[in-house]
């Protein structure tokens, strides 16, 4: 991977991790009902999820590039596309608001550890994601798994990370997130939209 589509990548990557989702959600709950040290165990669970969907979505970009080194141009199109129109349903969502019953929450480290693999392998939606935001950042005269390994450790790091600091900072992020309202959406949804429409025209 070139250092300017890795650069590229990283700051990515940062402003998908830093967007609202099941994961951070989850890590944010559990953040403030069982503090930052137990959240690891929910943090661990994401990143294993993570890891597994970033590698089906890179078998399925390998067999496309096996069929059709063309192929690219048309699936970094589409995923730009959808990348957009995840923005726009991004934008339109209701505000965020995080549930804070204890009596239903399982404090065991194994249960908060699946609790969050559970929660990154379940959703079809990232799965998709993955599918479409890789490929803006595929080369394909270089090594597909050396590229795998690159995106896969970087953005697992950067999402163990952020999710860590959520989990750190929830007794302030929660109200701050809530007080937001729809304005954090708003922001969030549009920097999916001007990734969308930028990403598939870059080289």
């Amino acid at each position: 991977m070139a250092l300017h589509t890795w650069l590229l990548y990283l700051v990515a990557a940062v402003g998908l991790s830093l967007t609202p989702g099941p994961n951070s959600l989850l890590v944010l709950t559990h953040g403030a009902l069982h503090g930052h040290r137990k959240t690891l165990f929910t943090v661990s669970g994401g990143a294993l999820g993570f890891v597994a969907l970033i590698a089906l979505s890179m078998l399925g970009i390998g067999a496309v590039l096996k069929a059709s080194a063309g192929a690219l141009t048309v699936l970094k199109l589409v995923g730009g596309a959808y990348l957009a129109w995840l923005g726009i349903q991004l934008w339109r969502a209701p505000a965020i608001h995080l549930k804070t019953d204890t009596s239903k929450v399982d404090t065991r480290g194994a249960e908060m550890f699946r609790q969050g693999l559970l929660t990154a392998v379940s959703n079809p939606k990232a799965l998709l994601f993955y599918g479409a935001f890789l490929p803006q950042f595929i080369e394909p005269s270089r090594d597909l798994l050396i590229q795998f390994i690159v995106m896969a450790t970087n953005f697992v790091a950067i999402e163990f990370v952020v999710e860590y600091l959520l989990a750190l900072l929830a007794h302030r992020i929660r109200p701050l997130l809530e007080r937001a309202g729809k304005s954090f959406n708003r922001v969030c949804g549009g920097m999916f939209v001007a990734m969308g429409l930028a990403l598939p025209m870059t080289r």
